[in-house]
């Protein structure tokens, strides 16, 4: 078989797609500019949420000192765009600042807080189970007691006058 070379029609911007067209063409939209199939195109997939962003006590300075720096009317507005940062952001800086707080103008960490082991905690677990056991030991002598003082009643033998000084009059 002999191979035919085809030739590729020139096309205006003002083509209209025909049903063969598809999205893959970009005549298809009536687009003349060339497709470079080396180059990668971004991603058109928008990521659900946007990822929160941390400044440094660094950068708040730097940025401080940046807007203390303006004395043009717009000159804030515009390190702020250039930034992509709210006045809100530089009005909390300052009192952070301001009341000296260092550790504040450090980014905090989102969240639970840590909370710490507490060095006693396995010796007092040790100690109330060791309560427990000793509470139903006692509970059970309690018990065997009290039957040995029924079955004494029942037989009619006398209970020693020793043991109601010592207990519960």
């Amino acid at each position: 078989m002999k191979t035919i070379a085809m030739k590729q029609p020139k096309i205006s911007r003002h083509t209209v797609p025909t049903e063969g067209d598809s999205e893959e063409n970009p005549t298809a939209t009536g687009d003349n500019t060339p497709v470079d199939s080396g180059r990668a195109h971004p991603d058109p997939e928008v990521p659900e949420q946007k990822p929160r962003r941390n400044f440094t006590a660094g950068y708040k300075l730097r940025i401080l000192q940046q807007a203390e720096a303006c004395v043009v009317p717009g000159q804030i507005g515009q390190l702020l765009r250039r930034e992509g940062l709210y006045s809100s952001n530089l009005t909390t800086w300052r009192k952070q600042r301001d009341q000296g707080l260092l550790h504040a103008m450090s980014p905090k960490k989102r969240g639970r807080k840590h909370k710490e082991n507490n060095p006693l905690a396995p010796r007092v677990a040790q100690l109330e189970k060791e309560n427990q056991r000793l509470e139903q030991k006692l509970k059970r002598a309690e018990l065997i007691i009290d039957a040995q003082k029924k079955i004494s009643e029942i037989l009619g033998i006398a209970q020693s006058l020793d043991e109601n000084k010592g207990g519960d009059s």
